[in-house]
């Protein structure tokens, strides 16, 4: 029983009427609480004081303790959804229908049917592919500014020479030119032998730390003159340039296996470049106009 008193006397608490409201509730059992939240113990208290009997009711521990299993698990499912990599990417992540819309009307509605070419169109998350802060425009129907002069292929150009090598499964594929890292994502996505070649330190390094963090540890990159190749990995059953050379660089079609395919742009950086597609047969090298493009210039060592 608690009896309340003017603000300069004080109330005594009777504990045997009392029900514990909160677990940081705390009694003293026969003592005096002042009106200023003080504790006093008068000489019974001291003489036959005790901790109170009026403690958390079992059940309600109990209830406390299952609300908080439940969040804890829901926060640890939460957080795993969020930490999931490119190939483990939830399909409820927030780009795939931006990501199918892409496929459907920018490539697929431009004639490209190649399944395996749209499946890794498809699988690779774009967004994971452009500068921080420009996630938002990586499924534009254009090109996009990585840094150091360079961009992000259109996305129907990166599926029309995706294409054009005739992929197959596990086909032994060199990029020249990894800028963010897509297309080699895209050739990463039907294959675990492919190579890519960035001259730019910095990019390289960037485009590389993406494709690992987007979970493509099939791809192997390196730092240095693409024009030259990868000799040690050759020959190839195709070769992707991404970067506009004036000629075809010879080294590339030696590295290339009999029967195989590259695509470059050829043409000067500051006219209409056309997409080549280079065939060997043998000694025979063909090759045809594909259509006109527009690219960033073949870097070289001595430029």
């Amino acid at each position: 029983m608690s009896t309340v008193l003017s603000p300069d006397r004080t109330t005594r608490v009777d504990n045997s009427q009392c029900v514990r409201q909160r677990p940081e509730c705390a009694f003293v059992d026969k003592g005096v609480i002042s009106h200023g939240g003080s504790v006093r113990n008068n000489p019974d208290a001291l003489s036959g004081g005790h901790r109170s009997s009026c403690h958390t009711q079992p059940g309600v521990a109990r209830q406390n303790l299952a609300l908080v299993t439940v969040f804890m698990v829901w926060m640890a499912v939460l957080v795993s959804g969020m930490a999931k990599g490119s190939h483990g990417m939830s399909d409820n992540d927030r780009y795939s229908e931006q990501r199918e819309r892409m496929v459907e009307r920018q490539i697929a509605a431009r004639g490209i049917e190649h399944p395996l070419t749209l499946d890794a169109m498809r699988g690779v998350p774009r967004h994971l592919f452009v500068p921080a802060g420009q996630e938002r425009r990586a499924y534009q129907d254009s090109p996009q500014p990585i840094g150091h002069g360079q961009t992000i292929s259109q996305p129907y150009i990166v599926a029309l020479m995706t294409e054009l090598i005739q992929p197959w499964p596990d086909m032994k594929v060199l990029e020249i030119g990894t800028g963010s890292g897509y297309q080699a994502a895209v050739l990463a996505e039907f294959s675990d032998n492919v190579y890519t070649i960035e001259i730019i330190e910095e990019l390289g390094r960037w485009g590389e730390g993406n494709l690992q963090k987007a979970g493509y540890d099939n791809v192997h990159t390196k730092i240095a003159d693409g024009y030259h190749g990868w000799e040690e990995h050759a020959p190839f059953d195709a070769i992707v340039v991404t970067a506009a050379a004036d000629h075809i660089p010879p080294p590339l079609v030696d590295q290339l296996r009999n029967g195989g395919r590259m695509i470059i742009p050829v043409g000067s950086p500051f006219r209409t470049q056309n997409l080549m597609l280079v065939q060997k047969d043998g000694d025979d090298i063909r090759t045809s106009n594909v259509m006109p493009v527009r690219f960033v210039p073949f870097t070289r060592d001595d430029d």
